[in-house]
């Protein structure tokens, strides 16, 4: 299996993430190389140290474990010996990655700008890529929650996929237990949601209602489209969820709570049971942790690289056994991340070592 190039299509929360697991884990170069990272505006000495700063130093996740300086003659960071170059573009379609000897490249676009297959058909359109994944939801494309339905498309057939929300990723694990077991006959998703960059520091305006208040110092309710999402990878959950979500004063660290009737009466013990199995064996251990502390907050999950941290001394059961209430933790940094990387292998080709 040869290496794969992979070029990173903007540089936010995720973007820097992805890269320090890519540049901390590749000095053999026998899987993912991040060759380029693109960006807008002009790159100078300045801003390439700006870059250099954001990459080292993190106010969540701490300091990379790596070095990190710049070369303003490539207008590069050179991350742990590699060259990774900065790149400035406004049209997808006008880079030439060949000149930067990148070929047949996986653009992992996590600028949030193009969402559905003609827009991101851009990035195939520039010199030296191929493949293309989209760190949000995507329109008329493949949305896949790595673990669940990543083998139901294959990337001999498909150019652009899309890895969802992180909240997508949380509760579809989880969902897809409960439904291949019990049965589920309609349920509600809330999910407490750490404030993003989306939402304004201070009150101001916002094309959204409620965003425009100060995220550090209030509750905010806003939509998700998770609940709908998740039928994209467990189809037989079409129209079966409804979802809101509430932004919380915590800069990461949320949590998903799921309300379902389920088809067949069950006890508290058999579903951790089934949790339990399933984050222990099968195709779902990359993606569950199960937890069993009593103290658990969400300053305890930060930095977890599960997608879905399942939190069983929280569940609860109706009198009659056929409504279950489910608390799903998440990093939805850096567990997400972990998702979009594990993507990215499958779409690469790469290998990948499953321990369990």
């Amino acid at each position: 299996m040869q290496p794969k190039d992979v070029v990173l299509y903007g540089f936010g929360r995720i973007g820097r993430l992805v890269a320090r697991e890519l540049m901390g884990k590749s000095a053999s170069g026998s899987q993912l190389r991040l060759r380029a990272i693109v960006t807008r505006g002009h790159i100078t000495p300045s801003v390439l140290e700006k870059r250099a700063a954001l990459l080292r130093s993190d106010s969540i996740h701490g300091d990379f474990q790596g070095t990190v300086r710049i070369d303003t003659k490539l207008k590069a960071l050179i991350v742990n010996g590699m060259t990774v170059y900065i790149i400035s573009a406004s049209k997808p379609e006008a880079i030439d990655y060949t000149a930067y000897g990148i070929h047949d490249a996986l653009v992992i676009d996590n600028t949030g700008v193009f969402r559905d297959q003609e827009a991101l058909q851009r990035h195939l359109n520039a010199k030296g890529t191929k493949k293309v994944l989209l760190t949000a939801p995507g329109k008329h494309i493949p949305n896949i929650v790595h673990g669940v339905n990543h083998l139901e498309h294959s990337p001999d057939s498909v150019d652009i996929f899309s890895a969802a929300s992180c909240t997508t990723n949380a509760i579809t694990p989880i969902l897809k237990v409960i439904e291949d077991a019990i049965g589920i006959v309609h349920g509600h998703l809330e999910t407490i949601h750490a404030y993003t960059n989306d939402q304004n520091l201070v009150d101001n305006m916002h094309s959204k209602y409620r965003r425009g208040r100060a995220a550090a110092l209030n509750m905010v309710i806003t939509e998700t489209g998770a609940g709908k999402a998740v039928s994209k990878a467990i189809p037989s959950l079409m129209n079966k969820l409804t979802s809101n979500a509430i932004r919380v004063p915590v800069p990461n660290g949320s949590l998903a709570i799921l309300n379902l009737e389920i088809k067949k009466s069950t006890t508290l013990k058999f579903v951790n049971h089934l949790i339990k199995t399933a984050a222990l064996s099968g195709p779902l251990v990359e993606q569950i942790k199960y937890e069993l502390n009593d103290e658990l907050v969400s300053s305890d999950i930060v930095g977890c690289t599960a997608p879905a941290i399942f939190d069983s001394k929280a569940t609860l059961i109706g009198p009659k056994g056929k409504n279950i209430i489910l608390y799903i933790w998440y990093d939805n940094e850096f567990g997400y991340s972990h998702q979009v990387i594990r993507l990215a292998k499958y779409i690469a080709k790469v290998r990948r070592f499953t321990y369990y």
